[in-house]
């Protein structure tokens, strides 16, 4: 956890104008954002973007970042996911809502079955979700909400790393077929 903080000390270093917490952030962050990003985009020039998108987003709101509602960690990946979600969508290259980023996103503090019922636009992805084995259905969402590589999401899980890889693989499995 003591990673966490120095990131949301990074994120408000970053709404005081200062670069060297951006580089900071990015130095540690960004390998691992760009995995995320390639999963959801799976193509590398897409996920490129959607990382560089997410620390232009960073920088600019990183004044609207409440420790209190949640880690920095939580809110940076939220963005990301917003961004690789819009240029999955084909919306605009760059946000231009002023409206705070990761408001209503997961904190790492909520349970994965109730980022699953607040799933309500995305009826079929919840009901493919919801067909799930709830261990892993929950080893899914965090994965994929909260950006758990695969090694923290055993760590935070219990199970054996190759457990955690399989249960993922074989769930994106039933889960591409179920949204056919």
């Amino acid at each position: 956890m003591a990673d966490d903080i120095d990131i949301a000390k990074a994120i408000a270093g970053c709404a005081a104008g200062d670069r060297k917490a951006l580089k900071s952030i990015y130095d540690r962050e960004s390998p691992r954002m760009l995995g995320v990003a390639m999963r959801l985009l799976r193509r590398r020039a897409l996920a490129e973007e959607a990382v560089q998108d997410a620390f232009v987003l960073l920088w600019t709101h990183a004044a609207s970042f409440n420790p209190l509602k949640g880690d920095g960690r939580a809110w940076l990946y939220a963005i990301l996911r917003h961004r690789a979600l819009n240029i999955l969508r084909g919306e605009s290259r760059l946000e231009t809502s002023e409206e705070p980023i990761g408001e209503n996103e997961a904190s790492e503090e909520e349970d994965p079955e109730t980022v699953v019922s607040r799933l309500s636009d995305a009826a079929k992805l919840r009901i493919c979700l919801e067909g799930l084995e709830p261990d892993r259905r929950n080893a899914i969402v965090l994965s994929y909400v909260n950006g758990l590589s695969h090694s923290e999401l055993a760590e935070k899980l219990g199970m054996p790393l190759g457990t955690v890889k399989s249960w993922l693989r074989r769930s994106l499995i039933a889960l591409r077929e179920c949204m056919g």
